[in-house]
């Protein structure tokens, strides 16, 4: 009958005996050498009989093993003329102290790595999302409009805008300067006489051209027109109009007076 036998995997000769001192439930400060070697050495035996491959680790750790076992067994040499001090020395050396040192660390580490790796476990539950952009949710903080500024010059604008009140509640009279009809129509004749008898109506406007002088300037011309002291005309379409003295227009002066306004 063919009988398999499943063996363990161990990461190393130092997880191999964790294993078996954790199995025989020993104190890894008083290690039971001679049964842990013989518990070693029979894994290898399986592990050579089921062709195993294994590193030379694991012989060097059956080897060192086989040291500890023989130097444990031996009987102690006798004491010579040695100081008290090398004699204590020798007394508390234990060959297994390299051995439970290397062991002891290993455990460290591999408690650390344990712990790592249920870490590992928990985070891999953890599922997490893409980050998003949450600047529209940031709130907006408004400028200080006075940042900057010192006192004095918030004084110094205050003095400039009480001065601005000031000036915007001075009271001016202003004065329209009229002019009638009749008078426009002497300045009309007179400026005609300077120009040889005939003017462009823009040129009445040169000086001014507020909406009164020019309404004034089309009646004294209508007037003018009316009583035959002038005549206007175009060359053509929307050009000047063309301001003439009439040469047959009577000279007196009496016309005048029928203006009252």
């Amino acid at each position: 009958m063919k009988v398999t036998v499943k063996l363990e995997t161990f990461e190393g000769p130092l997880d191999l005996l964790l294993h078996l001192i954790d199995k025989a439930e020993v104190d890894i400060y008083d290690i039971p050498i001679k049964d842990i070697t013989d518990q070693y050495m029979e894994y290898l035996d399986a592990m050579t009989e089921l062709e195993l491959e294994f590193t030379s680790e694991f012989l060097v750790m059956a080897a060192t093993l086989l040291s500890i076992k023989s130097k444990m067994l031996l009987p102690k040499p006798p004491v010579l003329d040695l100081d008290f001090d090398d004699y204590l020395m020798d007394e508390e050396y234990d060959p297994r102290a390299e051995l439970v040192a290397k062991l002891i660390e290993y455990r460290k580490y591999k408690a650390i790595a344990d712990h790592l790796r249920d870490k590992e476990v928990e985070r891999s539950l953890i599922y997490t999302r893409e980050p998003e952009d949450l600047t529209p949710y940031v709130p907006v903080v408004p400028d200080n409009p006075v940042k900057g500024l010192h006192v004095s010059d918030l004084v110094q604008a205050f003095r400039k805008a009480m001065r601005r009140m000031q000036s915007r509640n001075a009271v001016a009279k202003i004065r329209k300067d009229e002019i009638s009809v009749k008078d426009r129509m002497f300045q009309v004749i007179g400026a005609l006489e300077q120009h040889g008898g005939k003017l462009l109506f823009s040129k009445l406007l040169d000086q001014e051209r507020t909406r009164d002088s020019i309404v004034v300037t089309f009646l004294a011309l209508l007037e003018l027109m009316k009583v035959k002291k002038i005549v206007c005309f175009q060359h053509q379409l929307f050009d000047d109009i063309v301001i003439k003295v009439r040469e047959d227009g009577t000279a007196d002066g009496f016309w005048a007076d029928e203006i009252s306004y």
